[in-house]
């Protein structure tokens, strides 16, 4: 739910998200992950921290991963923003989120939005040569119910099917 706002202290602003331009006007305060979220109706990023530490809250800007949670909304105006709801081309799932399904690189799900992006991004970065590099890479997205063994499966896949 949104918090109270003084209409004198809202700015006009847009966003461009998942390849759509979309106007707000909000308190120059808010975040991006709470742009998304209570004012976009894009749940899909998820907030589990709030601090930055979990990763749940990832999305790309501009192509490059970053926690929604510590960016305001209004610094990005003039950037490209991609959620999770953004990666799907219609019906068909970005490969990374099919590589999750296939190789149960999700339980409870909470996280699984914010390690999609990041698995995307690691693998576009170059950062998912191996194993031990893609929990490198990934380790700024925490899972609690300890997925990680298929969370690198899947990257990994996405890797070796990307060549």
């Amino acid at each position: 739910m949104a918090e109270q706002e003084n209409p004198a202290e809202l700015v006009d602003l847009k966003l461009r998200v998942n390849g759509v331009t979309r106007s707000l006007r909000l308190e120059p305060r808010v975040s991006l992950l709470d742009a998304l979220r209570e004012h976009l109706g894009l749940t899909g990023t998820k907030k589990g921290c709030n601090q930055g530490a979990c990763g749940a809250c990832t999305v790309h800007v501009n192509g490059v991963r970053i926690n929604s949670c510590l960016a305001l909304a209004i610094m990005h105006q003039q950037d490209d923003i991609t959620t999770i709801e953004g990666l799907a081309q219609g019906e068909a799932l970005h490969p990374m989120q099919q590589a999750f399904i296939d190789h149960e690189g999700l339980q409870c799900g909470y996280c699984t939005p914010g390690q999609i992006m990041s698995g995307v991004a690691c693998v576009r970065e170059g950062h998912a040569q191996s194993d031990a590099q893609t929990r490198e890479w990934m380790s700024g997205n925490v899972c609690r119910c300890g997925c990680y063994n298929g969370i690198v499966e899947a990257v990994r896949s996405v890797r070796e099917a990307q060549g």
